[in-house]
């Protein structure tokens, strides 16, 4: 027996392309958290980018788009901006809210989207490289929340979640870039230590990140992106020592996913 969808769910598009595999998951998590979700091919919505506005969340699954032959993320940007990238910033503008999960993530980066420090045409302004291991690290990480952007996420919220990337590290062209970031609070996640201080240090950053960045958001603090997976952690039982330490709330991955919907909801509500 399913249960009833109420009649202000917000509505989710998730996202399909060649390579991405964790759309499933994403799209059960939105779900669970009171959303309805449709999936849609990248190539149907280049035809009808006009069917962005019957929803209320975008979603950027994980995965390897296209392969990730040439860099992580890179094809799928490029794809979209030069067919849709209008489109999607007007998605944004009109109170759209947009999530992007590790290879979502590094294509929303890719796209301009993330961090988009400044109103205007979508442009590259950071980068996401290599694994300081040089090697594709598949490994549970502690992040935390400063005060920072993004409309929807608290700014101290701690979530214990399950990292898997080759291509993490963020790289920004000089220090100034760096400073200007966190000041202005488009660093949304960082990776930490067992004191909850952000971390360089492996392998509790997994890929080297400065000032262990995780995740970052946008200028309207509508676009979220991180490099580790909600979507891999959002019932209870995929925690690893689940049946020893149940928690007394949400699982840690759902406290994203509930707050992406319990905002939407509350923007339709109030539109």
């Amino acid at each position: 027996m399913t249960t009833p969808t109420p009649s202000d769910a917000p509505r989710v598009l998730v996202l399909r392309a060649p390579g991405i595999n964790c759309e499933r998951e994403t799209a059960h998590a939105f779900e669970r958290a009171g959303a309805t979700c449709e999936f849609l091919h990248v190539k149907r919505l280049r035809k009808e980018p006009s069917r962005l506005d019957g929803f209320q969340i975008l979603a950027f699954p994980g995965g390897f788009a296209y392969g990730d032959d040439i860099a992580a993320g890179r094809v799928l940007a490029h794809e979209l901006r030069r067919s849709i990238g209008d489109h999607l910033l007007g998605f944004v503008e009109r109170g759209g809210l947009v999530l992007g999960i590790c290879n979502g993530f590094q294509a929303l980066v890719r796209l301009g989207l993330l961090p988009r420090t400044a109103a205007g045409p979508l442009v590259q302004e950071v980068s996401l490289a290599h694994n300081l291991s040089d090697r594709y690290e598949c490994r549970w990480v502690t992040l935390t929340t400063g005060p920072n952007r993004c409309v929807f996420l608290p700014d101290d919220l701690t979530i214990h979640v399950p990292a898997a990337h080759g291509e993490g590290r963020i790289e920004v062209a000089d220090p100034q870039s760096l400073d200007h970031l966190e000041a202005e609070g488009y660093v949304a996640f960082r990776y930490v230590d067992e004191n909850r201080s952000p971390t360089e240090a492996y392998p509790l950053n997994p890929n080297g990140s400065p000032r262990g960045i995780a995740g970052l958001t946008d200028v309207t603090g509508r676009v979220l992106g991180l490099m580790p997976h909600p979507d891999r952690a959002y019932e209870a039982f995929h925690a690893p020592r689940w049946r020893s330490a149940v928690p007394a709330g949400p699982p840690d991955g759902m406290t994203i996913f509930r707050a992406m919907v319990d905002s939407a909801r509350g923007a339709t509500a109030h539109a």
